[in-house]
């Protein structure tokens, strides 16, 4: 039995700022590699970790151009929603996006949380979950999101759109620990998210991948030398085994990312982390994200959940009327 992961596809029809080349007609070219890799492997499904699109809504051509390219796929695409594929970090706008549409097109199948895909061949049983970005990713209990418990199968694969780390991250950002969730059942845990991967990973027999994001957006010294890459994942003997494969079609960095811009981002940077730490300072918070603000300040104020509810709701639908006026 194999499955394919990709995750961060970040689809989109324009080119960022830091790209030097044509950034549609690049993605197209690796997303056309995937499919032609996965059905020529017959892999038994394909799984996206998330951030499918890069906003919300794209405009209904782009949609088209990218979706018609996953069909060709022989296999079923499964997928976990990203923080870029809805309104506000928020999953309950999912049918209101074109990831939405693509799930109820059956372009995408839309993996929630405890739900149980099972796949099953030559006498072996694989479980398959998934968890969606969420505001409180990697700020609440991270068993919540990251521990699964593995039900009448030989091996659990789960996914997650997650800040993952193998190690102690930068304070202030939110994220989760490989240590801390160690008592997961899950035999593979995939992750998305983090564009630039972590180190493979294993604790007590269990696998944690992260490959990195299938494109990139920034000229981070990093993205320079990382080569996008997808999982080609294999259960055999109820045994599971992974290899990354690079994709073909990916350039190297200096040809597709534009360096001059690098000074730029480094004070622009530094400009960044000094308007954070005067937040900081001003109002008590960690954490400069309008989504993390609301919650710290109706944490501090006893404001109950259903508000807090209600307002992102509100911010959601204000992204939402934003997005349609700018297309």
């Amino acid at each position: 039995m194999r499955f394919l992961f990709i995750t961060d596809t970040h689809i989109r029809g324009t080119t960022p700022a830091n790209r030097l080349d044509h950034f549609p007609d690049t993605l197209k070219a690796k997303l056309e590699e995937v499919v032609e890799f996965a059905n020529r492997m017959e892999v038994d499904a394909v799984l996206h970790g998330g951030d499918v699109f890069d906003v919300p809504s794209p405009s209904p051509s782009v949609v088209g151009e990218f979706l018609s390219i996953f069909t060709r796929l022989k296999a079923p695409l499964y997928g976990i929603i990203g923080n870029h594929d809805v309104f506000a970090h928020n999953p309950q706008t999912l049918d209101r996006t074109m990831l939405g549409l693509a799930n109820r097109l059956g372009i995408i199948r839309i993996i929630h949380p405890g739900e149980r895909i099972y796949f099953e061949k030559e006498g072996q049983r694989v479980q398959l979950t998934g968890q969606h970005f969420h505001v409180e990713l990697d700020r609440r209990n991270p068993e919540l999101d990251y521990c699964v418990t593995k039900v009448d199968a030989d091996i659990a694969i789960h996914m997650v759109h997650g800040m993952l780390m193998d190690r102690r991250f930068i304070e202030g950002v939110a994220h989760t620990i490989i240590d801390q969730i160690v008592q997961t059942e899950a035999d593979l845990t995939l992750c998305g998210h983090n564009h630039l991967g972590f180190s493979d990973t294993e604790r007590d027999g269990k696998v944690f991948l992260n490959p990195g994001g299938f494109v990139r957006l920034s000229n981070h010294p990093r993205e320079m030398s990382r080569i996008p890459q997808m999982v080609l994942i294999e259960v055999k003997d109820r045994k599971l085994s992974y290899r990354k494969v690079s994709l073909r079609t990916a350039k190297k960095g200096e040809d597709v990312l534009d360096r001059t811009k690098g000074e730029e981002a480094v004070y622009r940077e530094q400009k960044l982390h000094a308007v954070v730490d005067e937040i900081r300072a001003a109002g008590d918070f960690q954490y400069a994200n309008i989504h993390d603000i609301i919650e710290q300040l109706a944490v501090r104020e006893g404001i109950h959940q259903r508000v807090r509810g209600i307002v992102m709701d509100q911010i959601a639908k204000a992204q939402e009327r934003l997005e349609v006026e700018e297309s």
